[in-house]
This record gives C-alpha cells, structure tokens and sequence, in this order.
C-alpha cells in the first residue's frame, strides 16, 4: 500500500500555508482522511495507506485572500508502484498555483 503527503507553500509571501484544511478523496469522491497543514504547511501523512486508484486532494483556500476558494488535485497511484509514496505539493498564489509529483 502507498503512502500520501502533501506541502502547500504560498508563493507569494515565501512561506508555507499553515492551517489549511485538506481532504483525501477516492475516485467516488468518498472522503478518506481530513487534516489541517502545520506550521510548516505540511500534513504527513495525509490518511493510511491506499490501493492503486485515483486520488483527489482537495484544499480549502476560503479563507485565504486569493482567487481560487478551493484546489482539487487529481492524482494516479499506478499499479506498477503499489508501495510507493506519493507527495503531492501545492505552490499556491493569488491568481494561480502550480503543483508536481514531490518526494
């Protein structure tokens, strides 16, 4: 079974986002793990394991200043990497936010 991490940094200010919720979803959109980013805008781990599938990690920016109320990041864990760790990071600005496949 995989593992999930995640990390949001706000760009703009040059600091991580802490207090941001964040929900690991399944594909039927069943909530699998709710969390709050720390002081160091990480959660880790986000939830227990998971199976190969698709993922959703959603962030709810809110109550945050800022275009974007909520983030939803779609994700693949591949059956060729059942036991892999996947970090799914968020750089996150006013008008826009960018994420990748961290480690």
């Amino acid at each position: 079974m995989s593992t999930v991490s995640t990390h949001v940094l706000d760009t703009a200010l040059g600091r991580p986002a802490a207090g941001v919720p964040v929900t690991l979803l399944d594909a039927e959109s069943t909530v699998l793990a709710e969390a709050v980013t720390d002081d160091d805008g990480r959660v880790r781990p986000l939830g227990g394991p998971v199976a190969p599938g698709t993922y959703r990690v959603r962030f709810d920016l809110a109550g945050r200043d800022g275009f974007f109320p909520e983030v939803v990041i779609a994700f693949a864990v591949p059956d060729d990497e059942p036991d892999g760790h996947f970090h799914v990071p968020l750089l996150l600005s006013p008008f826009g936010y960018s994420t990748y496949r961290g480690s």
